[in-house]
């Protein structure tokens, strides 16, 4: 390999193993965040081996002994127009780490040493430190400075749970898509939670045609959704339907926010649901409430009934929220229809209220969670949950928020993954991204989400925090278990159809200025005439 090395200068002053600077001619200064090369010496398994360590630029700097700031203008023109004027610069370099024998990463435990060669990291070597075996690797696209250079995910990062954050509009959704196709080709079972429809178009190729993969989608949308896209545009439809009769009360009383404090209220509702279940094996929430309100009825009762008609009447309030809901059916999807093997889940919640999708969200994760905890999962499962600040916000309680912790912080025992997806890390509950071990950050300008980014993540140092918001659209940083060292990567191209990207602003005003072009009094006025005469016509 050395004969195909590029040298660009010399190791300067003080190295470390974590760091160091050196100097370059000035027309072959390496740019910022270009990856270097340098050889040292490492002991593995008892043997001194020369080994290829990576470091990437961090900073360049240019200086000049000559022209000071605190010279005059006159004289510093002067001094270059004679030629006395000098140039030098220097880099500071970080250390990535060498690949051992069995291609794991390793940190040198010896500082480089001052004066020795750097070199442009070759192709090659960049290519094995950033990519995976085939059947470990997640295809998402290049090095931001090294274009011809392929970067992937190992799949196994996902054990730790990962977190896609962005501002809106850097291509965070886009990435997600990217993602879910990936690990469904891998065999993955993937739950998508899918608040604008922004994936219910993953079954279609960017052309809109059917892919390879497409019988292995599904879109579910509960009949309360109004949806964002009909059945025509995104294609079979499957319900998500959840019966009301198969609650239990600690699950009515949680859905209708009846904290357990509400001792009275909690009795009331439970006597009102027994006399139901008795009665009915398939009941709505309007059953509920027609009991709760005839609940002086129970003074004609023996025993203590009588006493639980204060919290019955209390209740009724509560329950008219569950009737307002209009989310329960006469009979339930079964999560089963979910888990199958190489399979992936829409969930499409557009059209529905934030407490409806909540719910939604909490039964799902619910139902998954309680499988995987039973040891009934046979395979791996992918939760994606979209606009995450939704269900575990930073402040406030939500169905969802509890079972999202949950499987943050135990559903990897039982091989439940997530992948929250935000563009608003500060609102997000702080408990849960620092369970997020692996983070994918695109484009992020705003300085709280900055600082909720620095404190969920280990990994990522100032000096790559600083430089989110210089991102551009499809540029991300990813640190964590994902990847052998943080890396700077521009997004591939998607093989599927992308939901819920922005409108162009611009073809639909061209399209109404057309569409008025047409509405001129003129055309308004020999409409009307042609009316009226149609009109006198029918008339005679």
């Amino acid at each position: 390999m050395s004969s195909t090395l590029k040298e660009v200068g010399v190791i300067i002053g003080e190295a470390s193993s974590n760091e160091f600077f050196f100097s370059s001619n000035p027309s072959e200064m390496p740019s910022r965040w270009e990856y270097l090369m340098v050889y040292s010496d490492e002991e593995q398994e008892g043997v001194i081996k020369r080994v290829e360590v990576i470091a990437q630029v961090e900073k360049v700097i240019s200086a000049s002994q000559a022209l000071t700031k605190e010279l005059d203008f006159e004289i510093i023109k002067k001094l270059i127009e004679s030629g006395l004027a000098d140039s030098k610069v220097w880099g500071q370099a970080r250390v990535l780490g060498y690949l051992a024998d069995r291609g794991e990463l390793q940190l040198p435990k010896k500082a480089v040493t001052p004066g020795k060669p750097v070199y442009v990291a070759p192709t090659e070597l960049l290519e094995r430190f950033y990519n995976y075996p085939q059947d470990e690797a997640i295809r998402i696209g290049s090095l931001i400075t090294r274009s011809e250079v392929p970067a992937a995910l190992s799949v196994k990062g996902f054990r730790r749970h990962l977190a896609v954050l962005a501002q809106t509009g850097s291509g965070k959704t886009y990435l997600a898509g990217i993602l879910a196709d990936e690990l469904l080709a891998k065999g993955g079972t993937v739950v998508m939670l899918d608040p604008h429809a922004d994936y219910v178009f993953l079954g279609r190729a960017a052309d809109g045609k059917r892919h390879d993969l497409s019988d292995r989608i599904t879109v579910f949308r509960n009949p309360a959704s109004t949806g964002r896209y009909s059945e025509g545009e995104v294609g079979r439809i499957e319900p998500y339907e959840i019966c009301f009769s198969d609650l239990d009360i600690d699950e009515i009383c949680l859905i209708a926010n009846i904290g357990k404090s509400m001792t009275s209220i909690r009795e009331g509702l439970e006597q009102a649901f027994e006399f139901v279940k008795a009665e009915k094996e398939v009941f709505q929430p309007e059953d509920l409430l027609e009991e709760l309100e005839a609940a002086d009825e129970w003074k004609k009762l023996e025993g203590d009934v009588k006493r639980k008609i204060p919290g019955a009447k209390a209740a009724k309030k509560y329950v008219k929220q569950l009737v307002k809901m209009r989310v329960f059916t006469s009979a339930s999807t079964s999560i089963d229809a979910m888990l199958r093997p190489q399979h992936l889940s829409v969930v499409d919640l557009s059209g529905l209220s934030d407490e409806v999708a909540d719910y939604i969200a909490y039964s799902i994760l619910t139902d998954i969670y309680e499988r995987a905890s039973s040891n009934e999962l046979e395979f791996p499962v992918f939760i994606f949950v979209e606009e995450a600040h939704r269900f575990i916000p930073y402040e406030g309680r939500t169905d969802s928020s509890r079972i999202i912790k949950k499987i943050a912080a135990e559903g990897r025992k039982f091989g439940v993954f997530l992948v929250v997806i935000t563009q608003r890390p500060s609102k997000i509950h702080p408990d849960a991204l620092s369970q997020c071990n692996s983070q994918i950050i695109l484009r992020i300008t705003n300085p709280d989400d900055q600082v909720a980014i620095a404190k969920s993540s280990e990994r990522l140092g100032q000096t790559l925090l600083s430089d989110l918001p210089g991102l551009n659209t499809g540029e991300a940083v990813i640190v964590g278990e994902m990847t052998r060292a943080p890396v700077m990567v521009k997004i591939k191209k998607r093989r599927t159809k992308e939901g819920g990207s922005d409108i162009d602003i611009v073809a639909k005003m061209k399209a109404a200025i057309e569409k008025a072009s047409q509405e001129t009094p003129e055309n308004e006025s020999s409409r009307l005439r042609s009316e009226l005469q149609g009109f006198m016509t029918d008339s005679e």
